[in-house]
């Protein structure tokens, strides 16, 4: 018998004083039998940096075609595409192909650090793509957030992100190991 997907139900405020959005939406998040809750975490928290009424999280683990994360325009065409981890530089490549902006998030202190060395000096020729690294010791602040039904409150602005539920009040500052031109 396959392990279902664990439902998580996340009421989500942003204050992005950067870009002038502002919103409070309800986010489903379905956690894979084969996520770490650090992970899902990042993704919401990647969902937060680039909030939008029509980012849309994905089949993500269960769908290689697609990212984690996507904004489609009116024509269906990819405008950002969010992948977390460490993708191999091909599915990169199909990402920067087929999106206006790709944005991907890193993590995992060691593993990260030797995946950027071996990869940095092919993807810095994909000027569409942004690469955010969190350390270990952020995510797992992140990761304490994480509960079935989620209240967030998020504030971003000149990089720092300030995150709160009803316990925890967390200011974040992702490490930019590539922006896009």
């Amino acid at each position: 018998m396959a392990l279902k997907a664990t439902i998580y139900k996340a009421v989500v405020n942003v204050a992005d004083l950067d870009r002038q959005q502002f919103l409070e939406t309800s986010l489903t998040l379905a956690r894979h039998p084969s996520e770490t809750q650090e992970r899902m975490m990042l993704r919401l928290l990647a969902w937060i940096i680039h909030a939008d009424e029509r980012l849309q999280f994905t089949r993500g683990l269960c769908a290689d075609d697609e990212p984690e994360i996507w904004l489609r325009n009116d024509h269906m065409g990819i405008e950002l595409w969010v992948e977390l981890g460490l993708p191999d530089e091909r599915r990169l490549r199909k990402a920067v192909n087929q999106s206006s902006e790709v944005v991907l998030f890193t993590y995992n202190d060691r593993a990260a650090q030797v995946w950027w060395q071996q990869n940095q000096d092919k993807l810095r020729q994909y000027k569409n793509l942004a690469i955010w690294y969190i350390n270990d010791e952020q995510l797992a602040k992140v990761s304490k957030l994480a509960d079935r039904t989620m209240s967030l409150q998020a504030t971003l602005q000149e990089g720092i992100i300030w995150l709160s539920d009803e316990h925890h009040n967390l200011e974040l500052q992702l490490t930019p190991w590539q922006q896009a031109s």
